[in-house]
């Protein structure tokens, strides 16, 4: 697009259907190689990716062409794919329905990357569910906790 200028960081986080812990530690880099395929593919650049077993985080530099509903559909569905054809459960694997979208400036890109890169220290002091409700009311977002996940209550978690 002539004459069009942008700069849109979106930091994208969905959960495995049930917040289950389906995501081997041993698989994450080929999952995080196979997302950073599909953003790159679709025209966007990836900043940070994290898979934990039961959710991912995404920081995104968005264009205007796509719409981030459509960018994370394909995410979805590329990696349920990929990760139904390699067996790597029993039975079949889905992303949750829904996802968390959240913007930041150009300024707080290292801290977010950091964040991002650095879950597995975050969630021995936090739980996912606490990491996901703490954005939501950080970023001000009116919801209802029964519509945010499938939480399988385990644990405190």
């Amino acid at each position: 697009m002539a004459n069009t200028y942008t700069q849109i960081y979106i930091q994208i986080v969905f959960a495995v259907r049930g917040k289950q812990n389906l995501i081997p530690r041993e698989r994450r880099e080929e999952l995080h190689k196979l997302i950073t395929g599909i953003i790159s593919n679709r025209g966007q650049k990836l900043f940070a990716i994290f898979a934990m077993p039961d959710h991912i985080h995404l920081l995104v530099s968005m264009s205007p062409n796509i719409l981030i509903s459509d960018l994370v559909r394909d995410v979805k569905a590329g990696s349920s794919k990929f990760i139904n054809e390699s067996n790597w459960v029993i039975g079949k694997f889905n992303w949750q329905e829904g996802y968390g979208a959240f913007s930041y400036s150009k300024s707080h890109l290292d801290k977010v990357v950091n964040y991002i890169l650095n879950q597995e220290a975050h969630h021995q002091k936090k739980t996912f569910k606490e990491e996901y409700l703490d954005l939501l009311r950080k970023f001000d977002i009116d919801y209802d906790e029964k519509y945010v996940f499938e939480w399988i209550e385990q644990g405190g978690d």
